[in-house]
């Protein structure tokens, strides 16, 4: 029975994963077609984001989500993340943005494993983790408003760098100790994914500070 269980839960998993990676792509066919939107789409789009992302947390508590809001808020996501990115490109170089994305590509893959190996139960970290989440969200919005020096931002990047990081391994380690059906996969894959492009924005903006000096 045991045995059975594991493979159910490894097939399980190796679903959200693959879920999560075809997200990337949606994001990534996003970010194409963000070179085609016009520059005043890009905070309605940000709006509908920003509320998809309020809607994805209320869902949590139902612990399931559709594929159609998965790839559509991704899908999205890879839009509005195409202007930042295309920033850094133009003031930085590529090579920052190439190494953004390997360190973000390092971490998620160390602290996945991380995650699903330690025989720890890692939910000690879900209070600490959601305050600091909703501390970076406040810095964002003031920010918007009255901006910060750079120094500020670039400590706020490795705060949220570490916030994410850890994140990766929290998802990862929830999913190995809860029981789930196949209908909470395109939300876990969701957790996924915003551990990923906030984790890849946080040390784009950590490597865009240091190319500067």
């Amino acid at each position: 029975m045991q045995e059975v269980y594991t493979t159910s839960k490894r097939h399980l998993m190796g679903s959200v994963l693959k879920t999560f990676a075809m997200s990337l792509l949606v994001a990534v066919l996003g970010m194409l077609i963000g070179t085609m939107v016009p520059p005043a789409l890009f905070l309605p789009l940000m709006i509908v984001e920003f509320v998809m992302l309020l809607t994805a947390f209320f869902i949590r508590k139902s612990k399931k989500a559709s594929y159609g809001f998965l790839f559509a808020f991704t899908f999205i996501s890879g839009i509005t993340t195409y202007p930042i990115v295309a920033y850094y490109l133009a003031s930085s170089g590529a090579q920052v943005v190439l190494s953004a994305f390997t360190a973000t590509l390092v971490i998620f893959a160390v602290m996945s494993f991380a995650g699903t190996k330690t025989k720890k139960d890692l939910s000690f970290l879900s209070g600490f983790l959601l305050t600091a989440l909703l501390a970076l969200v406040v810095i964002g919005i003031i920010n918007l408003f009255s901006p910060f020096s750079s120094t500020a931002l670039f400590v706020a990047s490795i705060i949220g760098t570490v916030v994410f990081s850890l994140y990766i391994m929290y998802d990862f380690n929830r999913m190995k100790n809860m029981d789930f059906t196949e209908e909470a996969i395109p939300l876990l894959a969701l957790n996924l994914y915003l551990d990923f492009i906030n984790l890849f924005l946080n040390l784009l903006r950590f490597f865009g500070f240091i190319s500067r000096d």
